[in-house]
């Protein structure tokens, strides 16, 4: 079922399906939305109860004003798990949904049973990162956002899955054109003052997990032997013959890394 309910002060586009006790909220990426989703919730098990969200600033979201901090959007998810009357969720975050995972497990980790990582990382933003950032609200506000997504979206894959999921790739950049770009350069200064959570993910007692994919070019191997060097006490999977979007391009896989989690 989808529908809208105000939290945290913005309205918020959500998909609700299933009432069953074990609580799965799914976290979209950047320039995504809930509709990433569609074929990994088949998936899961069917007694879940699976809320999935358009993040604020994306979508059929609202958005805060000018930053849709990690805090803000944690936030939001405070509101709307209050909402459906869910005590503690698996949160599956990709890329970064994980952030917004990270931040949620940072402020109410009473309400958090365990976080999966997809194509994420637990660092802040570096100088040189922040700085590219800021050319990206540029080129968003200056109406170039579908460009952008043009090109960011498909590099988001592995090469020799470009003409498998060429349909979803399609649809993503669609649904860009009916991002408010306002909205979007907020979600974009969130990510640039983000803060790191590798001190808050080593001492939680709530299971963590980092899934990564072998082609991202997003997280290469170099940075995810350095993830896991800073987290030891995560849990760690490569999933071969993926890029930077390893639910899509291999679904089943990340289903059994995190079955006993489901």
């Amino acid at each position: 079922m989808e529908y809208f309910v105000t939290c945290n002060g913005i309205p918020v586009h959500v998909n609700e399906t299933g009432k069953g006790d074990k609580a799965i909220v799914l976290l979209h990426g950047y320039l995504e939305t809930l509709y990433i989703w569609e074929d990994f919730r088949t998936l899961l098990p069917e007694s879940s109860h699976v809320i999935s969200i358009d993040l604020p600033g994306l979508g059929l979201t609202g958005s805060a004003p000018e930053v849709n901090s990690m805090q803000f959007d944690a936030k939001v998810l405070l509101d709307l798990l209050d909402k459906c009357q869910v005590d503690k969720a698996t949160i599956i975050g990709h890329s970064m949904g994980g952030y917004v995972g990270q931040r949620f497990l940072r402020d109410w980790s009473e309400r958090i049973s365990a976080l999966v990582n997809i194509n994420s990382n637990p660092y802040a933003d570096d100088p040189s990162k922040v700085k590219d950032r800021d050319k990206e609200i540029a080129f968003i506000l200056n109406g170039k956002l579908v460009q952008l997504a043009q090109i960011a979206i498909p590099n988001m894959y592995a090469k020799d899955n470009l003409r498998r999921c060429d349909d979803r790739i399609a649809e993503t950049v669609e649904i860009c054109e009916t991002h408010d770009p306002e909205g979007v350069a907020a979600v974009v200064r969130g990510l640039m003052t983000r803060d790191d959570s590798v001190s808050v993910l080593s001492k939680t007692q709530i299971p963590v997990y980092f899934i990564y994919g072998d082609q991202d070019v997003y997280t290469p191997l170099s940075k995810i032997d350095k993830i896991k060097s800073d987290l030891p006490s995560c849990r760690h999977e490569v999933v071969p013959g993926t890029g930077h979007n390893t639910h899509i391009e291999d679904p089943q896989a990340v289903i059994q890394l995190i079955s006993e989690l489901l």
